[in-house]
């Protein structure tokens, strides 16, 4: 018995270039599929096969997942997500870095950036400076001092090197070869004079053969008589550095705005700070008493090797002449070198050099830090060249091994620090 119907056999054959569909038997109940909306892989298979009918498309499921997003917008338009898309609110903007994330401000990010680091800045200097001033040691006034001279238009400073071994143990005494003598003692004394005109540092022999006039004792209290015929280091061991700067001012005629003294440790400590101070050194010398032994020639000198250099004077015919004229030549390397971005800016180099010298260092009650600075930066023009280094003119020898000094040259080279006029004076050889 045959239950296939006549209305086109299944696997009869056909001339019909269409497949045959297939036959139904009646007595099967088959169920109905729901009607599934058109895929996008429909429109690719319906292209590619022209014998893909709209019927049979209707019906098809390839089982391919299409990407979409269940429960979001179907369709490839506009307002579709299509596959793989992510809805509109979602959707990332122009140059962000990831779904959700807006695109970096980089104009605004750079200013933020550059008001932090400029208020960063500022703060570290405030600090460096409020804590650097608190180390000075404004110890010596100069309103002690009486009958002073007029003030001129340049800056004067008297700058003093002093033999004190404050704060150096017994081996740092025999390293340094310093002795160990109680007390202080000038071992070197320099007018440094800044001005518009140009900057002079002038040394001041301490043999100098001076008048040490009257003066009221800085811790008495009681007015001292005038003693004629002393040697300028004597003003010193009587009575600091106040009576000094009385003694300068009266024999020179050149009134002293600030005092700045340093002792032996304090300044072998600054050069070791700043990691030694190149020098040239023209003529090779040695000295037992100081330790110096030089060769000839550009070398860098470590703190011992540069006190060495600036205390000897028994290796030189000119004595201490010679001396004065190394302790210009150093102290202005000095501060080429400590006055410089490298040393300024680097935190690690400022603070120890600062650490080094300050606590050291004796300055007037008005001295800023501020000062300190101008100080430092005319003492690196005079070694740049913008300026001028000599000894205070002399005459001649006088009593006791001492030196006498040119007064009208004094004079007239006083005038022109004065007045604040390119220094035309020149040292006697």
């Amino acid at each position: 018995m045959n239950d296939w119907p006549e209305d086109g056999g299944y696997g009869r054959g056909s001339a019909n270039s269409q497949p045959e569909g297939p036959r139904r038997m009646s007595h099967v109940q088959r169920p109905q599929v729901p009607q599934q909306p058109p895929r996008h892989d429909q429109g690719y298979n319906q292209g590619s096969n022209p014998n893909f009918t709209q019927a049979q498309g209707a019906g098809y499921d390839s089982g391919y997942s299409s990407g979409q997003v269940y429960g979001g917008p179907q369709g490839g338009g506009p307002q579709g997500g299509g596959r793989g898309t992510v809805p509109p609110q979602y959707a990332p903007g122009p140059g962000a870095g990831g779904p959700g994330r807006p695109a970096p401000d980089w104009r605004k990010r750079i200013k933020v950036g550059s008001i932090v680091l400029v208020v960063a800045v500022v703060a570290w200097g405030i600090g460096t400076y409020a804590w650097a001033s608190s180390q000075m040691r404004n110890e010596v006034d100069l309103s002690k001092v009486i009958e002073r001279p007029a003030e001129g238009d340049c800056t004067t400073y008297l700058i003093v090197g002093s033999d004190s071994r404050e704060g150096m143990s017994a081996e740092e005494k025999k390293k340094l070869h310093t002795g160990s003598a109680e007390g202080k003692r000038t071992d070197s004394m320099m007018i440094l004079a800044a001005c518009s005109s140009g900057n002079t540092m002038v040394s001041l022999p301490r043999d100098s053969w001076v008048t040490i006039p009257t003066f009221v004792g800085s811790e008495s209290g009681k007015t001292y008589p005038a003693r004629g015929g002393s040697k300028l280091n004597a003003a010193y061991a009587m009575d600091g550095p106040e009576l000094l700067v009385r003694t300068v001012e009266f024999n020179t005629g050149l009134r002293i705005d600030h005092y700045a003294e340093i002792g032996f440790a304090g300044f072998a400590n600054i050069v070791d700070a700043l990691g030694g101070v190149e020098l040239n050194i023209e003529k090779g010398f040695k000295d037992k008493k100081s330790g110096a032994n030089f060769q000839a020639g550009t070398q860098t000198l470590d703190g011992e090797q540069a006190l060495a250099f600036v205390r000897t004077r028994y290796a030189f015919a000119q004595s201490d002449l010679q001396r004065t004229k190394n302790q210009q030549k150093f102290l202005s390397a000095l501060a080429n070198q400590a006055a410089t971005p490298g040393t300024i800016l680097n935190p690690f180099a400022l603070y120890p050099t600062l650490g080094a010298g300050l606590d050291t260092l004796i300055v007037d009650k008005d001295m800023s830090l501020y000062d300190l600075g101008k100080m430092f930066f005319a003492m690196k023009g005079i070694n740049s060249g913008d300026g001028k280094s000599m000894n205070i003119p002399i005459s001649g020898r006088a009593p006791q091994n001492s030196l006498k000094w040119d007064m009208p040259k004094v004079k007239q080279l006083v005038q022109q620090i004065q007045n604040d006029e390119k220094v035309t004076v020149e040292a006697n050889p």
